[in-house]
């Protein structure tokens, strides 16, 4: 099949009126979107008796209470993993690193199907009650109407992934009511670069998506405080050890997270069941502990206050967060981490608090730490320390808590990034077999493969030919190598006519192959693997059968790597 040929770049003019055009409209569509994601969510909270202000509404009837908070969690569960089992292509739902890989590597999401489905099952996850975020939904969600720009032909290239990060940029500014924010999240996680062809349009989506949030609709932020700043100035210090605090919380999140899903498989082999389970857990535990249910807004805004939580309380509440949603998540729930980040985050930073507080250190408020353990565990998360920075920054518009909460987010990435890698997305990621931890660049490269650049003028021979026979093919096609093989394809070694005299076979003057590729191994790997390597080309072999397939030339290999060492400088630097 004869791939689509691209068309000409258009003209300056055109390209900045187009990307501008698909900044505006997908940026609305996504807000829009994301905002009515989550009034749906808010319908269904208050519906199930999942929201804090129902279940306040039905108190005088405590038995219906307890019986929809056990049933709802248990039974949106089952529906959950049985629409996930029966309509999913994957089986899973879809988020952040399906949208991540889409963009680096310019493959289209997985079909809209999966992803209406899985955005549907989200809104069900949130309104039943799991402990699963809104914010990896409202992520896809976005990038679901950038990827309707893949079959504009505009003559604006890779407009595709340019699209995909308006519409992330849009969803995180209309969830935060922080266009800046949205604009550093789309480049830092999804897109990874800040060429400004990509930069410009990302920055007006980013911007849409805060006016028809904070203008048109009138959404409250997520969390306001009014706090005078840091008082002491020995609270930095305290600020750097609360960041390696969350960062050791963050670590022991994201590995149970991870570790959960597979463990969950082996013991329960059906999907939906394993969902009901984790439903059901939730909902045992809410009989107890109510604020584990759902996103955990309410909670989140009472951890800014003075005293809200008690010491135990805090203690529990955050255990039982980080349980419940690695259980969630591992079980197959379709929600984000993000949002259970910031609860456990600031409720980290409240046990900070209270802790100084009980030891008598003159302090500046649990609010203060409540953000910053908020924002230090968030980023350590999803991988974003500058976005969880300007965040802070836009919805506290206060200098000082900013600086505050930077300390802890550098403090809390420093450790993080080292004992777990940079994100979860990443971690998740490189399960997959994308690996982004030595470089963007490095990803691309271990995403090509040396099967792909097989030379059709490579020289075979059997033991059964004659030296002078091999010798004028080799010098046909102008190599100095000859690949021998037995009567069943497997590779013998190499024949090298040249140094050879006047030998009378070709198995007399066989040497083995100074270097083999198997068709699984990846360009990366191979231009480790051609460090001081001498000769014309190294053979290639099947990795289950061991047979011969072709082989590839060290020239070829080095322009493969330079073209898309090239390839993406020029995107990263674009301009519009």
């Amino acid at each position: 099949m004869t791939a689509e040929p691209t068309p000409p770049p258009a003209p300056p003019l055109l390209r900045v009126l187009v990307l501008t055009g698909v900044a505006l409209a997908v940026g609305s569509a996504a807000s829009f979107a994301a905002i009515a994601l989550v009034e749906l969510v808010s319908v269904l909270n208050l519906g199930l008796l999942v929201a804090p202000k129902a279940r306040v509404q039905w108190e005088s009837m405590p038995w219906l209470v307890a019986v929809t908070t056990v049933l709802v969690p248990t039974l949106g569960g089952l529906v959950v993993g049985l629409v996930h089992k029966k309509f999913m292509t994957g089986g899973r739902p879809l988020g952040p690193p399906d949208v991540i890989e889409a963009v680096q590597f310019h493959k289209p999401l997985p079909g809209l199907r999966d992803g209406l489905i899985s955005t549907g099952t989200a809104a069900l996850s949130l309104g039943a009650g799991a402990s699963v975020g809104q914010y990896g939904p409202m992520v896809y969600l976005g990038a679901i109407f950038g990827s309707f720009t893949q079959r504009l032909r505009s003559g604006v290239p890779n407009l595709a992934s340019i699209a995909i990060g308006c519409g992330v940029a849009a969803a995180i500014a209309t969830a935060f009511n922080a266009p800046i924010a949205g604009v550093l999240f789309a480049h830092e996680v999804v897109l990874r670069h800040y060429a400004t062809r990509a930069f410009a349009p990302v920055t007006v989506s980013s911007v849409t998506g805060y006016v028809m949030a904070n203008v048109i609709f009138d959404r409250p932020a997520l969390f306001r405080i009014e706090s005078p700043g840091i008082a002491h100035g020995y609270e930095f210090a305290l600020m750097a050890v609360l960041g390696l605090l969350v960062a050791a919380g963050a670590i022991v999140f994201m590995r149970l997270l991870l570790a959960v899903g597979p463990t969950l498989a082996r013991w329960i082999r059906r999907p939906e069941m394993r969902t009901a389970m984790a439903g059901l857990a939730v909902g045992l535990t809410a009989l107890a502990l109510p604020d584990v249910l759902g996103i955990g807004t309410s909670t989140l805004r009472f951890a800014t206050i003075d005293g809200a939580f008690g010491l135990g309380e805090t203690i529990v509440l955050i255990f039982a967060k980080i349980v419940l949603t690695a259980l969630c998540i591992g079980a197959g729930f379709s929600g984000g981490a993000f949002s259970p980040s910031l609860l456990i985050g600031s409720l980290t930073g409240v046990l900070f608090w209270t802790l100084a507080d009980v030891a008598g250190l003159p302090n500046s408020g649990a609010a203060i730490y409540a953000i910053g353990g908020m924002m230090g565990f968030a980023s350590a998360v999803i991988g974003a320390p500058l976005t969880c920075i300007l965040i802070v920054f836009e919805l506290t518009r206060n200098y000082d808590v900013t600086i505050a909460a930077m300390v802890a987010v550098v403090f809390s990435n420093l450790v993080s990034h080292r004992a777990f890698g940079r994100s979860l997305f990443d971690v998740q990621l490189a399960r997959r077999g994308i690996d982004f931890s030595l470089g963007r660049d490095r990803a691309h490269l271990a995403a090509m493969h040396v099967i792909d650049f097989l030379q059709p003028n490579a020289v075979t021979a059997t033991t059964k030919d004659t030296p002078n026979s091999v010798a004028d093919r080799l010098h046909k096609k102008g190599w100095r190598e000859a690949f021998v093989l037995d009567r069943d394809g497997n590779l013998l070694g190499v024949f090298t006519p040249g140094s050879n005299g006047t030998i009378a076979s070709v198995e007399d003057a066989l040497s083995p192959a100074r270097l083999i590729f198997h068709d699984t191994t990846d360009l990366a790997d191979a231009m480790e693997r051609l460090r001081g390597f001498v000769g014309d080309a190294v053979p290639v072999v099947s990795s289950k059968s061991g047979k011969y397939l072709g082989a590839v030339s060290e020239a070829d290999l080095v322009s493969a790597w330079l073209d898309e060492a090239a390839r993406l400088r020029k995107e990263e630097n674009a301009p519009v």
